[in-house]
């Protein structure tokens, strides 16, 4: 009974194969195909048939994407990677794999794995942030992830960003048509957009935390401002669902003074006289997504799917 996960994200696609237990049997990324529908899908599928030739054995597959399927067509929407808009992607995945395919938003993988083994295991409210590419949320109160009436439970993301300062302004532009979402300021690229707008100086996030690291003033302040807007963002969490812990994941959780300096701005927000919400990195860190895709099946499903006699 195998299962694997695929995170499908912006820049890359990563596949990992479970055990029933929660082992990793094998693990592969590889680039996502810029802006190519088409090629993305064939990207998916290849990635399982290699996996299931190396194990010798038939899986189900879970996939995490960054949007969600639109409960009144089927059709992906909300998508960063704008190639998956309006596209059948969970059927064009089924016809070409012959096989029942579950399809989530990424950040509701991520939620699903860190609530059940991970970082917030002991939790009874979680809430999950990407950090990345885009930005997203996924929450999970009693160990059960919360979906919504319309299926968007969690788009943190495209609320805007409370409180605008003078230097948050003007509001950027977004894919989605609005301006100021939380995304324009806290995905990889809204941190570089941003820093050539203070410096003129063009460099992408990795870049900025290194140049912070050797202490360029402009790195150190591209990155003071970024810990304050993420500070109001996740003010505004705590201040809707209260959660008892907030879980970081995406490329840019992987900066360990978010955990050190944004509990200690997000005070200034949060209505309350006290503040018991944990700030912590996934457990899992980058694999967190996909292995919370291969837990979209559980052992039940595999059994009543027939996916260990495939």
């Amino acid at each position: 009974m195998i299962r694997i996960g695929i995170d499908l994200g912006g820049t890359k696609t990563e596949i990992i194969a479970l055990d029933p237990d929660g082992r990793e049997r094998w693990r592969r990324r590889v680039p996502t195909p810029a802006g190519d529908y088409r090629a993305t899908v064939e990207t998916v599928c290849d990635l399982v048939e290699e996996a299931e030739r190396v194990l010798g054995a038939g899986a189900s597959v879970g996939v995490g994407i960054p949007g969600s399927v639109s409960p009144l067509t089927g059709l992906i929407r909300n998508a960063n990677s704008t190639c998956l808009i309006g596209q059948p992607l969970r059927k064009d995945l089924e016809t070409r794999l012959g096989r029942e395919v579950r399809l989530a938003n990424d950040a509701n993988c991520l939620a699903m794995s860190e609530a059940s083994d991970g970082a917030g295991a002991e939790a009874e409210t979680l809430f999950a942030a990407i950090l990345g590419t885009g930005v997203g949320g996924g929450l999970v109160v009693r160990g059960r992830l919360l979906v919504g009436a319309n299926a968007i439970a969690g788009e943190w993301g495209h609320s805007p960003l409370p409180s605008p300062e003078k230097e948050d302004l003007p509001l950027p532009s977004c894919y989605c048509g609005r301006s100021g979402c939380i995304e324009t300021y806290l995905s990889g690229h809204g941190m570089a957009l941003d820093h050539v707008r203070h410096t003129g100086v063009a460099l992408d996030a990795v870049a900025i935390a290194a140049g912070a690291e050797d202490g360029d003033p402009g790195c150190i302040e591209t990155l003071q401002r970024y810990e304050r807007r993420l500070a109001r963002a996740l003010a505004g969490v705590v201040n809707l669902l209260d959660p008892d812990v907030i879980v970081l994941g995406g490329g840019l959780s992987k900066l360990e003074r978010l955990y050190r300096n944004v509990p200690g701005l997000w005070g200034a927000w949060i209505f309350s006289d006290q503040i018991s919400t944990r700030l912590l990195p996934a457990r899992y860190g980058d694999a967190s997504g996909v292995r919370g895709a291969a837990w979209l099946w559980p052992i039940a499903s595999l059994q009543e799917s027939g996916v260990a006699s495939r």
